[in-house]
């Protein structure tokens, strides 16, 4: 089994690596340099994909999806000591196949990793209730067709109405400043606005955010 490993932290991943060497079938190739992860892909088959969730220049949500347009069946779980469930639908969009956290055993980790080969995923219960996407329903009047507004962009208004510049949004939201431009412009075309002001107080009328200012 060809595993790739993708960490900043060269301790974690030679820690890694022996760990997961212990098992005589599993063969791991490291790469701290997120760079050069595409080209890597590229050039070699792997059977499961381990990324670090935060790494100078991208991030795991990011770099999964780059990864994805080289290799579009690539098994990608995260691997991460950070929380996860405040990302857990980005990351499941971006195209992740599950998650390991790095407090995992020796034998969490194998688990995890064989049910990844398996195309199979073990994902904290704690997660799981996030599973279920929400969107809010907006009523369109003047003859307009109703709009849905899905978790994401409800997420994306309420860091607009705190005043955060778009590389302070795209750092919490965990996406790339181009998508998130892309996420703005979207929003704008469907709640029919053209300027961050309009979109806040459209949000506001139609009771997406609310009146009084809580998030400044």
């Amino acid at each position: 089994m060809r595993i790739l490993l993708v960490d900043d932290h060269r301790s974690v991943v030679e820690g890694t690596k022996m760990l997961l060497e212990s098992e005589p079938d599993m063969q791991v190739t490291i790469e701290t340099d997120v760079y050069a992860v595409p080209d890597l892909v590229r050039l070699h088959k792997f059977d499961v994909m381990l990324f670090d969730l935060y790494m100078p220049n991208t991030n795991g949500a990011d770099l999964t999806r780059k990864v994805l347009e080289y290799v579009p069946d690539a098994v990608i779980l995260i691997y991460s000591g950070f929380e996860i469930a405040p990302h857990f639908n980005l990351l499941m969009e971006s195209g992740v196949s599950g998650f390991v956290a790095k407090t995992s055993t020796r034998e969490q980790l194998i688990q995890a990793v064989r049910y990844a080969a398996r195309k199979e995923a073990i994902i904290p219960m704690s997660l799981l209730k996030q599973l279920r996407r929400h969107e809010i329903l907006v009523r369109g009047t003047g003859g307009q067709h109703d709009t849905s507004i899905t978790q994401e962009e409800d997420k994306l208004l309420r860091e607009l109405a705190k005043g955060k510049s778009n590389k302070e949004i795209a750092v919490t939201l965990m996406i790339s400043q181009r998508s998130l431009e892309y996420s703005l412009t979207e929003l704008f075309q469907k709640l029919q606005v053209g300027s961050r002001v309009e979109v806040i107080k459209k949000a506001k009328s139609l009771g997406i955010l609310p009146t009084e200012d809580l998030y400044s």
